[in-house]
């Protein structure tokens, strides 16, 4: 047991599996709405995503692994505590994202290689230069949470320049800004005590909360296109959209009675993951199904 956690555990702490996991379903569930069935393929496409968004997290520890020592949250990191070297991680970075696109590639569809490829540039290359300019960085970050749902939908055999397509990537970008504000803002002081731009520094708590429900309700509602779009027709399925949105925007304005400020964020952060999930899970469900 000791062997595994000093060569084995350290390695999955720097793949962040549960972000993985995430991006994973969002592929798959691009896929299914595409292909409209489940298909064998649909196991390589998540494979390439898993794989790309592990290479993606320990490229971005490697990066960030001077800030990661100065924070609580992130100094018992693989890297900062020295369980893992930083050339190592580097190279096992590399391996997976190499890995990653290597298996996007075996679907046969060159743009699901590119897309995918372009999510780690813009993640690691553009999103992670912009943190330490500007306390917006999620804004335009939030664009690397579109790209697995369109690689699923694209390997699925559907056009990207689908409308439908748009409108469900729409609304993946719109939940990924309050999700991770709501993550940054639990941690605002740290972000500040690292030297780095923090909304906390900018806005009140009170600000801070209506901004944050502004953006569930974005989220909610652009929720509701996908159901416009055509992409699931079953009354049940939207009913259930309808009502998972109303619910998350109920969350949202929680938000602006609080008292505590922040440390209302952990519940509402768990809510909007919570939220995403069971949508995912609807609308694959919906297309599968119904």
């Amino acid at each position: 047991m000791s062997s595994l956690h000093r060569h084995v555990i350290p390695y999955i702490e720097l793949c962040k599996v549960n972000i993985a996991f995430f991006a994973t379903f969002s592929a798959a569930t691009g896929f299914i709405l595409s292909a409209g069935h489940f298909a064998a393929q649909i196991f390589v496409v998540m494979t390439g995503i898993f794989f790309l968004a592990c290479g993606a997290s320990a490229l971005n520890q490697y990066q960030e692994r001077d800030i990661d020592a100065q924070m609580p949250r992130t100094r018992n990191r693989p890297i900062p505590l020295g369980r893992i070297g930083a050339a190592h991680a580097l190279y096992f970075s590399l391996i997976m994202i190499s890995s990653g696109t290597l298996a996007l590639l075996l679907t046969g569809t060159f743009s699901a290689s590119l897309l995918g490829l372009s999510a780690v540039i813009w993640y690691n290359g553009v999103y992670t230069f912009l943190k330490k300019k500007s306390a917006f960085a999620v804004i335009p970050g939030a664009l690397v949470g579109t790209i697995p749902v369109a690689v699923g939908w694209t390997t699925g055999g559907s056009a990207l320049n689908d409308p439908t397509l748009l409108m469900i990537c729409f609304f993946f970008f719109m939940w990924q800004v309050p999700h991770s504000w709501l993550f940054i803002l639990k941690y605002g002081d740290e972000y500040k005590m690292a030297g780095l731009p923090s909304l906390t520094a900018l806005f009140s708590d009170a600000q801070l909360s209506r901004i944050n429900f502004i953006w569930m309700s974005a989220a909610a509602v652009s929720c509701l296109l996908i159901c416009r779009s055509g992409a699931i027709r079953n009354g049940t399925v939207k009913v259930s959209l309808f009502v998972l949105s109303a619910w998350l925007v109920w969350n949202g304005a929680r938000l602006l009675g609080a008292r505590g400020g922040r440390s209302a964020c952990s519940p509402a952060f768990r809510r909007v993951n919570f939220y995403m999930f069971f949508v995912m899970s609807l609308l694959t469900i919906g297309k599968l199904f119904f």
